[in-house]
């Protein structure tokens, strides 16, 4: 039919050129956090890229479902802006029309959302973490470049390595050590020929050999200078982090129905609330797309805006709520998102019924309906 046609082809165009520009905005703004991540020391520089396809993976979700919200809004305000509604109104075909072609459309924009919130979202996240915390166990030497001062991972440390071992990076191992320790109370200096990391169970010990240390207590301003052949101290005392320990966003949502705990059931309910929340924004933009074509202006698009961060925190606040014991999990999908259904349909009955008593041959149409 000309009309499911007309506007599936109006939507597919708006959605393509709508998720492009999404795109392409959200992963800037990811890029520029994850690279001021990796110049801080929180992740490893050549892991840059790996973590951002992570975290565009675990945000394709709520991207596509931005996406389709302001290309339904876009797509039928243009048709409303250029008279292309009123034709059609006055053919007889009502707003609610609207509804099936826009579903036939998006449905599979759905699933894709449904299966990365289900799978592709704990996955990255599990990844993310793991590459976040394979880079924090490593050794505070290992951080360290030839000639360039390094803040430990506590920040109460900076190294200074001249040149590195000829034994390779990862053999924890380097020469011409400077370390600066800075306590509460005292300030020490440590330099020293060699050093070399020694693990003991999940702690890492740093043993230098042949320097000297210079010790001043800032309290009382006493100086203690002293030599040794082999110094041994606690370098880091992290431990690696079971699968028990993962946050509930990291968890498999198989997983999260298998152990019903308030934080599982509150991550589920956010997976679950995303969902149905993207189909919810589908048909509350066919009510908020309408405009007044003799009005230049996009007011609708930005409501629809509006809409669309109000809803989002909805979302992230009935997970801190199941999560927190003050919801149970069916309370909240049946609370938040049975009352944007019912809103989305209000919205939907009034704006049908204001074109019916402007248009007489929607008055005719409903008539014959009946």
């Amino acid at each position: 039919m000309l009309f499911d046609s007309s506007v599936r082809q109006e939507l597919s165009r708006t959605f393509g050129a709508t998720l492009v520009v999404i795109l392409t905005i959200v992963l800037t703004m990811f890029l520029i956090r994850t690279i001021g991540q990796a110049a801080s020391g929180a992740v490893a520089p050549r892991d840059v890229v790996l973590l951002l396809g992570y975290i565009a993976l675990g945000h394709l979700p709520t991207m596509l479902a931005l996406s389709l919200f302001v290309a339904v809004v876009l797509a039928l305000g243009r048709m409303y802006r250029d008279s292309e509604m009123s034709i059609w109104f006055a053919a007889g075909v009502g707003l609610a029309r609207f509804v099936k072609p826009v579903l036939r459309t998006v449905w599979p924009v759905l699933v894709v959302a449904a299966l990365l919130l289900l799978f592709a979202w704990p996955w990255g996240n599990r990844n993310g973490l793991e590459l976040r915390e394979r880079y924090e166990r490593r050794s505070d030497l290992s951080r360290v470049a030839p000639g360039v001062f390094q803040t430990s991972s506590d920040g109460q440390r900076v190294f200074f390595v001249e040149r590195d071992s000829g034994e390779g990076s990862d053999s924890g191992t380097a020469r011409n050590v400077f370390i600066l320790n800075r306590q509460e109370h005292s300030e020490a200096v440590t330099s020293a020929r060699r050093g070399r990391l020694e693990p003991q169970g999940d702690d890492h010990f740093l043993v230098l050999e042949r320097g000297q240390r210079n010790e001043v207590n800032r309290a009382n301003g006493e100086r203690t200078l002293s030599s040794f052949d082999s110094y041994r101290v606690l370098a880091s005392e992290r431990a690696v982090r079971d699968a028990e320990a993962r946050p509930p966003k990291a968890v498999d949502t198989v997983d999260l129905i298998r152990q019903p705990t308030a934080r599982n059931q509150g991550e589920l309910t956010w997976r679950l609330g995303m969902l149905l929340g993207a189909t919810n924004l589908v048909l509350l933009g066919i009510g908020l797309a309408a405009t007044n074509p003799r009005r230049a202006s996009n007011w609708n698009l930005l409501f629809a805006l509006l809409a669309f961060a109000v809803y989002y925190n909805v979302i992230n606040l009935s997970q801190a709520w199941v999560a927190g014991g003050r919801l149970s999990m069916g309370a909240a999908l049946l609370t938040i998102h049975g009352g944007a259904f019912g809103f989305a349909l209000a919205l939907l009955w009034w704006r049908e019924h204001a074109a019916v008593a402007h248009w007489p041959g929607q008055r005719r149409h409903a008539a014959a309906a009946r």
